[in-house]
């Protein structure tokens, strides 16, 4: 027996402040225990769908009567926060010094657990429902696994959202193809032998390294559409700013960003090559690490013309969106194991962008990614 309840502005109101629960108390990549906790907890108490605990995630399922043997669909929420201070003044703003809810993965739970509300009352819907909550995306950590697990369970395709600053509030966007890049970090540790700095000589100073190092990466300055190529120094340690000694270790950090795997790969090769040569013409040993892989993010083009016409549908605007987002999202795992469309939701033309500070997840939107969803799982 589903539970079900009228979808009228006291229920809008209790997603909102769920939302803003979630908000209140936000947790990093991989500690999103609480959260878990939360979710589960509302959509046991809201709906009929079955829950899973997964240890670090968690997932729903619903199979409408009738609708047993057909293809599963399969939506994605993401619920990690960021290691950013709150900063503006707000009634539900973080309790947990140092971490706050600055890219909006709030609101993209409590779009989805809407979602699975209006699911419930849809008699439309012929298709078994996964939902899936995701640990780890700002790290590109969470999204391999919960894709693998819904492949074994033969979803036929999945999709799932991001708020976006700059553009229409609650207009949907929508790419064919990379709509998203792939990127990783790469950190170079050079380890050489400090000297006094008087006598450089006597010691294998990691800056030269470092500085050639540097300049090699700026050759990866291509950002048109299909030559995605950038690779932003992040972070740069030597010495310590004694005058007397001349620096025996030393460090360098990228992300390097592209618009395929491919391109990525290679571009990581080559920075490692270069390297390691400047490591043998310096006398310096040398350590490379690869940190935050995210595969990029392909949407399937029938994933995405279905999106457009769930928007026009449910005479909700669109806007095009000419060029990638360039942060990249751990979602590209999903599409490399079945079809898969990332869209976009516009927070307004002037809101905060995502990892900014002054950020806050725009509440009026969430009817909109919640509708958007459902009716997805119609079609």
């Amino acid at each position: 027996m589903r539970k079900g309840r009228a979808m009228d502005s006291a229920f809008w109101d209790e997603i909102v402040s769920f939302r803003h629960e979630l908000h209140e108390h936000p947790e990093l990549s991989g500690h999103e225990m609480k959260t878990k906790e939360r979710i589960a907890s509302f959509l046991a108490s809201h709906t009929s769908f079955e829950l899973e605990n997964h240890g670090s995630w968690l997932s729903a399922f619903l199979c409408p009567e009738g609708a047993e043997g057909a293809a599963p669909i399969a939506f994605r929420a993401d619920m990690d926060a960021l290691p950013i201070d709150e900063t503006i003044g707000l009634a539900y703003g973080s309790c947990v010094p140092g971490v706050a809810h600055k890219c909006g993965h709030d609101g993209h739970v409590a779009a989805l657990v809407a979602a699975a509300c209006l699911m419930e009352q849809d008699p439309a819907i012929a298709h078994p429902v996964y939902l899936v909550f995701q640990p780890a995306e700002e790290t590109g950590e969470g999204g391999r696994t919960c894709a693998e697990w819904l492949a074994g369970k033969g979803a036929s395709e999945v999709y799932a959202f991001h708020n976006l600053s700059g553009h229409r509030e609650g207009a949907v966007l929508v790419r064919d193809g990379m709509t998203q890049p792939a990127s990783c970090g790469l950190t170079f540790a050079f380890e050489g032998k400090g000297a006094h700095a008087g006598t450089p000589e006597l010691g294998r100073s990691p800056a030269p390294a470092l500085a050639r190092l540097q300049l090699a990466a700026e050759r990866f300055t291509d950002t048109e559409e299909g030559m995605l190529r950038l690779a932003t120094t992040v972070g740069m340690t030597v010495g310590s700013h004694d005058f007397g000694i001349s620096p025996g270790s030393g460090a360098i950090s990228f992300t390097l960003r592209a618009g395929t795997d491919e391109d990525l790969v290679h571009m990581k090769e080559t920075l490692e090559t270069e390297g390691q040569a400047l490591a043998q013409r310096f006398g310096l040993s040398l350590s490379p690490e690869l940190h935050d892989l995210f595969p990029a993010t392909m949407n399937d083009a029938r994933c995405a013309a279905r999106v457009r016409a769930c928007a026009h549908d449910l005479g909700i605007a669109q806007e095009e969106l000419a060029e990638p987002w360039r942060p990249s999202e751990d979602f590209g795992w999903y599409g490399q194991l079945m079809p898969a469309a990332l869209f976009y939701i516009g927070n307004g033309e002037a809101w905060p962008p995502p990892h900014d500070p002054a950020y806050d997840f725009n509440d009026t939107v969430l009817p909109v990614a919640a509708k958007m969803f459902a009716r997805l799982a119609e079609s």
